[in-house]
């Protein structure tokens, strides 16, 4: 196939360069429409042969996780607004015109006209307040914007280490299987030979198709897994990829929960985000109250009459007699009561988050610790023994079966303990938000 894209490459070139020769003829279009839907496949099956990795596949959240794209439209939409409430009112410019017709003896007759320009004048404690409520949105928006970038970096983590866990998981599920038709042949053997009787030829068979039906299972997992990551950067990544990478080491030493408790406190953008809520409530309770001051607007301009000409200059004042923005002030106090309500409750439910990871942590963790001091090389152990000793006869089919499932259930716990640990300190590292040096926002 390369070899052909030369020549073909090759000819165009000649072609090319020689078009008087009339013995040279250029390809024709379907030969070019070949050359460039292989050359795709071609360049397509290279991309998505190779493995990524999880320094890739994080690299390229920022340009095509729609989340991002969401978070940093919110952070120009804040900008914005802070131009807005900085603005001032635009002048109103009047221009008018017409004719005058005299009434009584002496009066004049003609045309006349009248220009007129009026501005609204801003109070300073209403643009100051105005402006409280724009930056009070800045710093909601940015921290949002964090919010959203940790938690697309760790749903991202966690992810790319299931797919790795299915992935162990269909492995191990291929070993059993694999091992089960090896003691499917030698019992298949036995009972033709008259040394076993035929009940333990059923039991292997009902035991090699419940392994076929778990590796399947794990083949659908591991496809679910990818789907997972892949709905989180939709064209950015080929319908069928691989990935690379192994669960990273352990932490030596976990902070007390006291310390995690006061640096989520300090740190977690979820939470600051929520606090900038609050302020730009009370920045919009304090605007509201301020709107209540009539803002004068000013007038000025000349009328010109018939033997007449008027300069004139007023100042327009709304009188707050029957509406004095109670409803406004009331919906601005009732949102600040309900912001503070969800602070305090947002705030809840990232400790009790952080908790229940810490447990998480801490419970795997020990799991782990179990199974490296012995009992994963115990089970394999018992396998072995079950095997000779069926093998010399001093065990039936059941037992040796039995060990076979206790050997897979063990190998299962295992991996899932790693995994749930490299879960749950994923989630701790969210509610640190010990990525937050690296971005740049």
């Amino acid at each position: 196939m390369y070899n052909s894209f030369l020549l073909l490459l090759t000819q165009i070139h000649k072609n090319i360069q020689n078009p008087v020769k009339l013995h040279y003829s250029y390809p024709s279009i379907l030969q070019c429409f070949r050359l460039i839907l292989t050359l795709s496949i071609f360049w397509h099956g290279n991309l998505s042969a190779e493995p990524l990795t999880l320094i890739q596949l994080l690299n390229l959240l920022e340009a095509h996780n729609p989340f991002i794209a969401n978070a940093n439209a919110r952070q120009d939409l804040a900008r914005a607004a802070l131009i807005t409430s900085k603005a001032y009112p635009n002048p109103e410019l009047e221009i008018g015109g017409g004719s005058s017709t005299g009434l009584g003896s002496g009066a004049l007759n003609g045309s006349n006209q009248q220009v007129f320009i009026s501005q609204s004048l801003d109070l300073p404690f209403v643009r100051e307040a105005r402006r409280m409520v724009a930056e009070a949105g800045i710093i909601s928006a940015d921290e949002a914007n964090r919010h959203v970038w940790l938690t697309v970096r760790s749903q991202t983590r966690l992810a790319f280490y299931e797919i790795l866990r299915r992935q162990a998981e269909l492995l191990i599920s291929k070993d059993n299987e694999q091992l089960l038709t090896q003691i499917r042949e030698k019992i298949k053997l036995k009972v033709e030979v008259g040394e076993a009787p035929r009940y333990e030829q059923v039991k292997s068979d009902a035991e090699l198709l419940n392994a076929l039906k778990l590796r399947e299972s794990a083949e659908t997992q591991v496809e679910d897994a990818k789907s997972a990551l892949h709905m989180m950067f939709g064209n950015a990544l080929p319908h069928q990829y691989e990935i690379v990478g192994e669960l990273p080491a352990p932490l030596a030493s976990l902070a007390t929960m006291e310390t995690m408790r006061a640096e989520v406190l300090d740190k977690q953008p979820v939470l600051q985000q929520f606090r900038a809520e609050v302020q730009m409530a009370e920045a919009k309770v304090k605007f509201q109250q301020n709107l209540r001051y009539p803002q004068p607007t000013l007038k000025a301009g000349a009328e010109r009459d018939p033997g007449l000409e008027q300069w004139r200059v007023n100042i327009v004042i709304h009188l707050p007699l029957w509406n004095q923005r109670q409803g406004p002030i009331g919906e601005a106090t009732a949102e600040l009561k309900q912001a503070e309500a969800l602070a305090s409750q947002q705030e809840y439910l990232v400790i009790r988050e952080l908790e229940n990871a810490y447990n998480r942590y801490h419970i795997a963790n020990r799991q782990v610790e179990t199974f490296d001091a012995g009992l994963l090389k115990e089970a394999e152990s018992v396998l072995k023994v079950a095997e000779a000793a069926y093998r010399l006869g001093e065990r039936g089919i059941l037992d040796y079966l039995d060990a076979q499932r206790t050997y897979r259930t063990v190998r299962n716990d295992y991996l899932n303990a790693k995994f749930d640990r490299q879960a749950a300190q994923i989630i701790l590292d969210r509610l640190r938000a010990t990525d937050l040096e690296s971005l740049k926002l």
